[in-house]
């Protein structure tokens, strides 16, 4: 069992005695993706070095157990641990999206409903710049459209760590089941009966893309300029500040407007498209790996339903994991955790059972 392990282990090796090269280190691109595989193999290597050693104590005292009812005794013990062991290591040996430490820009649209669901996005975004906030993750809204009432039409916000983070605790790794469907059931302001009403919005999770993700042909744009439009502010309805970029090989469209000059807006809605193009490039590579596909929890079908935010009952459930709960308001105060692990879990099971 696991004797794949033992070439990880010798990369694992040449990668200590590279990084402890000097020169290595002049080209920092080139050790920030080296520190990064070195820091993916390290947790593997130290479960891996413990399963085994486990294993030889378990033979040792079984030879001694033959004399000494004390050693016996110690077989049982090192033989729950190392079950526990082999399930961590199956755990950490479950192929890894290579997007997981990458930030995200999040978009977040109102659905049916109408200001009901514009209200909802609104406290979705709250949602997450809450559990942001509590996980240490800088956030920033690129673009929004509020509606009249309050809440959000449409609105993009990019969430970013702060630093290097552990394997799986990325950005990326914990938000990417955040896209789909989200419906809510409660009983609107403007209610007069109170009736339940159900509403929705819709949720996008791209990883953001860097320069060299993604290469773009300034060709292939076309660029829009128009005024923008809003509530009010001192650019709205005044200049034309507002940018639309359509990628004409793809049809993809981003736009912004929330800046005050034209050069800003241009740069945010670039932003978004090289995410979005990113974001297209990689779903065509899953669409082509059918394996790969049937081991994922399904989150790239943005018109199923994903959650239920139940008002009435305080309860939260997650349709394609079986998650339910009912502390709805904390987890719209940014308690996300458990709701995110729950996908976590029902997707690394997933895999596995298909490894």
């Amino acid at each position: 069992m696991f004797e794949a392990v033992e070439e990880l282990v010798a990369e694992h090796a040449d990668l200590e005695k590279t990084l402890a090269d000097p020169s290595v280190h002049a080209d920092q691109a080139n050790a920030r993706k080296l520190n990064k595989r070195y820091a993916e193999l390290t947790p593997i290597i130290a479960t891996y070095r413990s399963w085994k050693q486990t294993g030889d104590d378990i033979e040792t005292a079984r030879e001694l157990g033959a004399d000494d009812p004390e050693f016996a005794a110690e077989v049982k013990e090192l033989e729950k641990h190392r079950e526990e062991l082999t399930e961590k290591l199956r755990l950490l040996l479950v192929p890894r999206d290579p997007s997981d430490d990458k930030d995200v820009i999040l978009e977040i649209k109102a659905g049916a409903g109408g200001d009901e669901s514009a209200l909802f996005a609104g406290d979705l975004l709250r949602m997450y710049l809450r559990y942001a906030e509590r996980v240490g993750w800088k956030t920033e809204i690129i673009d929004a459209t509020e509606s009249e009432l309050g809440g959000y039409k449409d609105v993009q916000v990019a969430v970013k760590t702060r630093g290097q983070t552990e394997p799986g605790q990325g950005v990326w790794a914990r938000l990417k089941y955040e896209g789909g469907v989200h419906r809510v059931q409660r009983v609107p302001a403007t209610e007069s009966q109170g009736r339940i009403h159900t509403s929705a919005a819709g949720v996008l999770v791209t990883p953001e893309a860097e320069e060299v993700d993604v290469e773009i042909n300034p060709n292939d744009l076309r660029i829009d300029v128009y005024r923008s439009s809003g509530p009010g502010g001192q650019s709205v309805n005044t200049t034309d500040s507002a940018v639309r970029i359509t990628h004409i090989p793809t049809g993809v469209v981003a736009s912004c407007q929330n800046e005050k000059s034209q050069l800003q807006n241009k740069e945010q809605a670039l932003r978004i498209l090289r995410s979005r193009l990113l974001a297209m490039a990689q779903e065509e590579a899953e669409r082509e790996a059918a394996d790969a596909r049937r081991s994922q929890v399904r989150t790239v079908d943005r018109s199923e339903k994903i959650r239920t935010y139940n008002f009435p009952e305080n309860r939260i459930s997650d349709h394609r994991v079986g998650f339910k709960a009912y502390n709805l308001d904390q987890v719209l105060d940014g308690d996300l955790d458990a709701v995110i692990q729950a996908c976590v879990d029902a997707d690394s099971a997933a895999k596995l059972a298909a490894a």
